[in-house]
């Protein structure tokens, strides 16, 4: 081949590597520069990860190969190319097994082998990065020529990849910091609610959560549905060393399963469809901080036992890739689920429950909360009249006991929404825009409801304590006693002694105001 031949192979990739090429145009054009250079069947070019060979472009060879990963140590000839400081040829009659017989493309009957085969090292600075081959079907296709053509060659491919490797680097770094600054981003928008609440309930959990929160140990939140789990994890990282480093979340029950790994680990391009780029999952990206797993209790048993290896090691692998991770995370799960029954069923592993309990805090439901449901109702309507531009938004006497009589099945998420519904479908009812708007238990609707249990049979029918009929102070008090007593019984199923934990009494005390106050047939009844 003459100079010019070679520099007019060249010159164009010389030119390609201050160009912005995606990396499989990049690669295809690498190989068929070197196809110009050294006539041959079929070329490779393969990166070196761990101790496989991975094919990232082909020419000649058929389309499966890109799908195959070849073990090194299972393939001599590639091991000798690895170990060598420049290219090696393997002539015909070289007895090591060719990785590539059979798979060359356009070939038809017996004739599968390759007969002549030249392959050499790329290394990025003083490490190898791969191997870049070449193969032909006829024997003595190459000569000591070749070699030192493909000598020359190397260096360029070898900048060819680093260029390709560090554009790769770059933008999936790009894309952890936009990552990154999404969380940040999302948590400095979104001040964080604190937990609210003056019951005897939410107390202890609040000791608990400064208790646990300061340590590393990992927390099962569990609780039902819309109690504010998220809101106790967000308290615990809180309260934790790691306050100042992300605390990243994951909702396990909003994602395909296809999707749920690579999520929690990341992948590497080529992993699956879709997957463009390397790309870090939710663990790496809280390295350092917090991760919370919400509804852990519907995540794939297969990703379960990845994720308990990464508890156990502190190692994972992203999807598609051999190579290990460390992170430091401090796990939080939380789940509305039994998951004691679900290992019991089947359906969650239980060397992974055990992991994941080290530190059980059960979130109480509204209804076990007793008055911290004003308490709630107080916030939820303060930040509905900023948001309708109100100069007050208030609850009514007849509201504020039928949010204290209803049952909450939907807990605090319930009652957020039903505050914010009724704010806005008052306002809409009024002639004129009022300064102050004042909800009443019709604008709340909550007797269209499902009723919970039957209230207690009671000797006198309890007034609505909340009432504005004029009366004497003490019949007042007294009445507002009685309504408490009722709902709260009304909400326990009519058990004396869980409506006195919520109400903060004595059951025997209770039992004595429920006499005075004319309930004391049920009392004694009970």
């Amino acid at each position: 081949m003459t100079a010019n031949a070679l520099l007019h192979a060249l010159v164009p990739l010389v030119d390609d590597l201050a160009r912005d090429l995606a990396e499989g145009e990049r690669y295809r054009r690498l190989l068929k520069a070197v196809r110009a250079l050294v006539p041959c069947d079929a070329t490779a070019l393969l990166r070196l990860d761990g101790e496989w060979l991975v094919p990232l472009a082909v020419d000649g060879l058929s389309g499966d190969t890109l799908g195959r990963r070849f073990k090194v140590d299972e393939h001599p000839r590639f091991q000798l190319l690895l170990q060598s400081g420049g290219p090696t040829r393997f002539p015909a009659g070289s007895r090591l097994p060719d990785p590539y017989d059979g798979l060359v493309e356009g070939m038809e009957g017996e004739q599968l082998e390759v007969h002549d085969c030249l392959g050499c090292v790329l290394r990025v600075g003083e490490h190898p990065w791969g191997l870049l081959t070449l193969d032909a079907l006829e024997a003595g296709r190459f000569s000591e020529h070749d070699l030192d053509i493909l000598q020359t060659f190397a260096s360029l491919a070898a900048a060819t990849v680093s260029v390709a490797d560090r554009l790769q680097q770059l933008a999936s770094r790009a894309s952890d910091e936009h990552q990154r600054a999404e969380i940040y981003r999302a948590a400095a928008e979104t001040s964080p609610r604190p937990l609210l609440g003056q019951s005897a309930v939410i107390r202890r959990l609040l000791d608990e959560v400064r208790t646990v929160g300061a340590s590393d140990l990992t927390v099962l939140v569990t609780g039902e549905t819309g109690v504010g789990k998220e809101l106790v994890a967000q308290a615990l990282h809180a309260a934790s060393p790691r306050a100042a480093r992300p605390l990243v979340s994951l909702n396990c029950a909003a994602l395909p399963e296809a999707l749920v790994e690579s999520e929690l680990f990341g992948h590497v391009k080529g992993a699956f469809s879709g997957a463009v780029g390397d790309r870090r999952g939710k663990f790496e990206l809280a390295d350092g901080g917090t991760l919370l797993l919400d509804e852990v209790g519907e995540l794939p048993l297969t990703v379960q036992a990845k994720l308990l290896r990464v508890l156990q090691s502190g190692q994972l692998q992203r999807v598609g890739s051999d190579r290990e991770h460390h992170v430091d995370v401090r796990l939080i799960a939380a789940t509305n689920r039994d998951l004691a029954e679900e290992v019991r069923k089947g359906r969650f592993r239980a060397d992974l429950y055990h992991r994941l309990s080290v530190y059980p805090l059960r979130v109480p439901p509204l209804r076990e909360r007793g008055r911290d449901v004003l308490l709630l109702s107080g916030a939820f309507l303060e930040e509905n009249r900023s948001r309708l531009g109100l100069r007050n938004l208030r609850l009514a006497a007849d509201a504020q006991a039928a949010l204290l009589a209803y049952d909450w099945p939907g807990n605090v998420r319930e009652l957020e929404h039903l505050i914010g519904r009724s704010a806005l479908k008052a306002l809409s009812r009024q002639a004129k825009r009022p300064a102050i708007l004042t909800l009443t238990a019709a604008d709340l609707g909550l007797e269209e409801r499902e009723a919970g249990p039957p209230a207690p049979a009671l000797d006198h029918t309890a007034a609505n304590s909340a009432g504005v009929s004029a009366q004497p102070l003490k019949l007042a008090v007294d009445d507002y006693q009685r309504s408490l007593i009722v709902a709260a019984l009304r909400r326990h199923g009519n058990n004396w002694s869980a409506a006195a934990r919520e109400l903060g009494v004595d059951r025997a005390n209770l039992a004595r105001l429920a006499g005075r106050l004319g309930l004391r047939s049920a009392a004694s009844g009970s």
